[in-house]
């Protein structure tokens, strides 16, 4: 018997495969590997890095369904990344902080449709630090620039459809800001 003859016969390929990988297991049948390619946030900027780690402590508190502020100290002692919790990212998420039950309260008056529970989480953890600065923390003229960093930020970490929805929902709130306050 030469060397891959074992599976002679079977209907299962030779070919070369992945290691752990199981072997289909009807005759014709193929395997075809996607090949993932990770986000590009080599291509951010400092400031949108720092808005994704305010992301991260708001996703995380989410998760934990606990205090943001909890998790906030949390990441200030100790941290999973590679690097302390930057101080920008610290104040976002003190902005969004004192403001929390409001932004939640417009984020499911006025998305349409989708019941903040229903969202997927990043978007969650996205609108609501987006809601916070455009809402209590950039001046009218920042806000357009705002708006585009929170839907690039939904295009690197979120679904297909979640930037139009992110830009969507966060224009809606600056339209209707002088009702909401």
């Amino acid at each position: 018997m030469t060397s891959g003859s074992a599976s002679e016969g079977t209907g299962a390929p030779t070919g070369p495969r992945a290691p752990g990988l199981p072997l289909p297991r009807r005759e014709g049948a193929e395997v075809e590997f996607e090949r993932t390619v990770p986000a590009r946030t080599d291509r951010l900027h400092g400031r949108t890095r720092d808005r994704i780690r305010a992301i991260d402590v708001l996703f995380e508190a989410d998760a934990k369904q606990t205090d943001v502020l909890d998790v906030l100290g949390d990441r200030l002692r100790r941290t999973a990344a590679q690097t302390p919790l930057p101080l920008r990212a610290r104040e976002l998420v003190e902005l969004y902080a004192p403001h929390a039950t409001d932004i939640d309260e417009d984020l499911a008056t006025h998305s349409r449709d989708w019941p903040l529970h229903r969202m997927p989480a990043t978007d969650r953890a996205i609108l609501r630090l987006g809601s916070a600065e455009v809402l209590h923390g950039a001046d009218e003229t920042g806000r357009g620039a705002v708006i585009g960093e929170y839907t690039k930020i939904a295009e690197v970490l979120s679904t297909e459809d979640s930037p139009r929805f992110v830009n969507g929902l966060l224009q809606r709130l600056v339209d209707v800001r002088g009702l909401l306050s």
